[in-house]
């Protein structure tokens, strides 16, 4: 099976634990963070603007030329407006070995705009699916998300998918959002503590996978740099495709 390594990070619009906003330390630390260990997929949420035009708030450009990832977001279709970085916050960023073959932007219900990102990615002569999203607070709105999200999934051609970000679900075992009575299919993945940085308890984020994706092995990246810059912790994920 394929290999692929996921990342995921709620950056909390670049406000560290001080209260300030400072994009380039967040930049630093997402650097220094992607420097340790070569990563395929990392999805960003809260990486726009909070309102419109939700312009993006980090330095794109520094990122892919220290990094070596590319923007899944080049095409205008695939960000919320001209000045954002992506859609409603979530940005993804890919590695070289990754094909972008398409990518779709799902709104998504609630009182509070969000949305998923759809790519299709090419590696290895196969193919998968990532959503990308930041889900709502509370479990209702959650459940109804989800639903949107497998409906748009049962009328697409079946492959490995993955759904990655911040799901904002604290419950270990999913929760009624990602049970297959709400969402057509079942997500699986591990629940490990990301919120709040400090002392990290509550499996907001996470990297899920439909069979025949799995993930095979995920931990909470922590250091003094990552506490101090956002409230939430990366989740990072070895997937097998």
């Amino acid at each position: 099976m394929t290999v692929i390594e996921c990342m995921t990070w709620n950056v909390h619009r670049c406000r560290g634990r001080d209260g300030v906003i400072d994009p380039v330390r967040t930049a630093d630390a997402l650097i220094e963070t992607l420097r340790a260990a070569a990563v395929d997929l990392v999805v960003l949420t809260e990486a726009d603007a909070e309102q419109p035009p939700y312009g993006g708030l980090l330095d794109l450009g520094r990122l892919e030329a220290e990094t070596g990832l590319a923007s899944a977001h080049v095409d205008a279709s695939l960000r919320w407006g001209d000045l954002s970085h992506g859609f409603l916050g979530t940005v993804v960023l890919h590695s070289g070995r990754l094909e972008l073959l398409g990518g779709h932007l799902l709104d998504l219900p609630g009182h509070y705009p969000r949305g998923a990102t759809i790519l299709e990615f090419g590696l290895d002569g196969g193919a998968f699916r990532l959503i990308a999203t930041h889900l709502s607070l509370g479990q209702p709105l959650r459940a109804v998300q989800m639903r949107a999200i497998g409906q748009y999934l049962a009328r697409k051609t079946p492959m490995p998918t993955l759904l990655v970000g911040d799901l904002n679900e604290w419950r270990p075992w999913g929760g009624l959002a990602f049970s297959r009575p709400i969402a057509g299919t079942h997500f699986q993945g591990p629940a490990l503590g990301s919120f709040p940085a400090r002392f990290p308890i509550l499996p907001l984020d996470r990297v899920l996978a439909i069979a025949p994706a799995k993930v095979a092995e995920a931990r909470v990246l922590s250091s003094q740099m990552l506490r101090d810059t956002s409230d939430h912790l990366p989740l990072r994920a070895r997937v097998m495709l």
